[in-house]
């Protein structure tokens, strides 16, 4: 791809995964997921953007069955307009290569505890609250850079709408304070910044970090900045 080509031409620095650095010890992160969820039929692609060639969909993949219900199939009310992601763009940042960024330029993440076959969130309580689910009303985001049929939506366990890129659920991390950034890369060694096709971007694999404590008077259970929290 062209355009994504010159992006990333741009912003081409030196990687900075450690030197002992295996694909191999981080999972199914060399290449995407091989099943995802059903594509949002709704989501609306930018007629100026180029779809990533190497974004691919598989028909016959199992997923959770509530994935991308239509709109007010559900009972969950609507989401306030400041709490719904609007916009998914593939672009890339320095050093990091490839991401996702919302329509504030924040990166986006992806979990391995979670599931894609079937799409499923296991981030809830307090993890929710430091990695807060990129959530939809409708499952139409706007797309710059990422293919329609890899972005679906999962219904989390509060019943509201999470979307997914090629399957994962996706999230913003709370420690992220300035657009661009990717804080969270290899917290607890579970969390990774996901790229347009779904993919874990490995480009630069940090030590691995404890997360920041979920906001103050939030409810948390947790008291202490950096505690030894699941997620």
């Amino acid at each position: 791809m062209v355009v994504g080509a010159a992006i990333a031409a741009a912003f081409a620095v030196t990687g900075c995964a450690p030197a002992s650095y295996n694909a191999a010890d981080y999972g199914n992160a060399a290449q995407p997921a091989s099943n995802d969820s059903a594509a949002s039929p709704g989501a609306t692609a930018d007629p100026k953007a180029t779809a990533d060639p190497s974004a691919t969909s598989d028909p016959a993949a199992n997923t959770d069955p509530d994935a991308t219900a239509p709109p007010g199939s559900g009972s969950t009310a609507a989401l306030p307009a400041s709490k719904v992601t609007k916009t998914l763009t593939g672009t890339a940042v320095k050093r990091m290569g490839e991401v996702v960024e919302d329509e504030k330029g924040f990166v986006l993440y992806r979990f391995d505890g979670d599931s894609n076959n079937p799409a499923k969130s296991n981030c809830n309580g307090d993890c929710a609250k430091v990695w807060e689910p990129a959530l939809t009303n409708d499952g139409k985001p706007t797309l710059k850079g990422v293919a329609a049929n890899v972005v679906g939506t999962v219904t989390r366990a509060d019943g509201t709408k999470q979307l997914t890129i090629k399957g994962w659920p996706v999230y913003h991390y709370i420690g992220d304070k300035t657009p661009g950034t990717w804080k969270g890369q290899n917290v607890s060694g579970k969390w990774f910044v996901i790229k347009p096709d779904g993919a874990k971007n490995l480009t630069c694999v940090p030590a691995i970090s404890k997360p920041v404590s979920p906001p103050a008077g939030s409810g948390s259970d947790s008291s202490s900045s950096g505690g030894d929290y699941s997620y």
